[in-house]
C-alpha cells in the first residue's frame, strides 16, 4: 500500500520531533487534529508510528508487514461494506436527525421510489439546516448533496482505493453502487469499517 503525501509528511514530522502530540503534528501541517485522525490511525495500525498515552507519537519504523499488505491488496469493498441507511427525499430534517442518532451514523442516503440514490445528507448538512428553522416541515431534499456530485464506490473496488477517496474528499463514508453506471445503492463503506479492517489484519499477525 502506497502512503499518501500527507502521511509521509506526518512520518517526517514525527521523526524530527518525537515524541510529539497529535495536536502538534496537526499544527505543523496547518490542519486540525480531527482532519488527521484517519491518517494517524493508518500509520499506527500498520506499525509505522507508535502512539503512547501522555507521551505522544514516536517513529517505530516497522512499516507494513507483508501479510497485512497482501491482505489489504486482496480485500475489496464488498468484503467490508455495511447496509446503508436510506430515507426518501420527503423525509423532514427533524426525522433525518433522529435517524442519524438512532443508528449512530454520520450520513443518510436519499433514494427515490425505485430505491435509486439521488442524494446524500451528512451531520454537518443537517446541523447547518437547524439554523434555518422549520425542521419539522423542511424536507432533506433542501439540504442534501445531489447526484452526480456524490463520490461512490463499487463492490469490486479495492479497499485501498476507497480509503483514498474517503481521505481525499474528506467524507465519512461512500455509498456502494451495484455496478458501474448503476444508481442502485447496495451498501456503504465507512472510515470505521476501514479502521476495523486494519485492526483485524494486524491482530492476525
Amino acid at each position: 500500500m502506497k502512503l499518501t503525501e500527507r502521511q509521509q509528511q506526518i512520518i517526517e514530522i514525527v521523526k524530527e520531533n518525537e515524541p510529539i502530540s497529535g495536536d502538534n503534528i496537526a499544527h505543523s501541517l496547518g490542519l486540525t487534529k480531527s482532519t488527521l485522525r484517519s491518517d494517524l490511525a493508518v500509520l499506527t495500525m500498520t506499525g509505522i508510528l507508535d502512539a503512547r498515552p501522555k507521551v505522544g507519537y514516536i517513529y517505530s519504523g516497522l512499516g507494513f508487514k507483508p501479510l497485512v499488505q497482501d491482505r489489504l491488496s486482496q480485500t475489496t469493498v464488498q468484503d467490508i461494506m455495511l447496509p446503508p441507511v436510506s430515507v426518501d427525499q420527503e423525509t423532514t430534517v427533524q426525522d433525518a436527525i433522529t435517524s442519524l442518532f438512532m443508528y449512530d451514523i454520520g450520513t443518510l442516503y436519499i433514494v427515490d421510489e425505485a430505491k435509486n440514490l439521488i442524494g446524500v445528507v451528512s451531520r454537518k448538512d443537517l446541523l447547518r439546516s437547524v439554523s434555518m428553522g422549520n425542521m419539522q416541515t423542511s424536507p432533506v431534499a433542501v439540504v442534501m448533496t445531489r447526484m452526480p456530485n456524490i463520490f461512490v464506490a463499487y463492490p469490486e473496488m479495492p479497499v485501498v482505493q476507497a480509503a483514498k477517496s474517503i481521505s481525499r474528499h474528506q467524507v465519512d463514508s461512500l455509498p456502494v453502487m451495484k455496478e458501474q453506471g448503476s444508481r442502485q445503492i447496495i451498501g456503504k463503506v465507512s472510515k470505521t469499517a476501514l479502521v476495523n479492517l486494519l485492526i483485524d489484519l494486524t491482530d492476525e499477525e
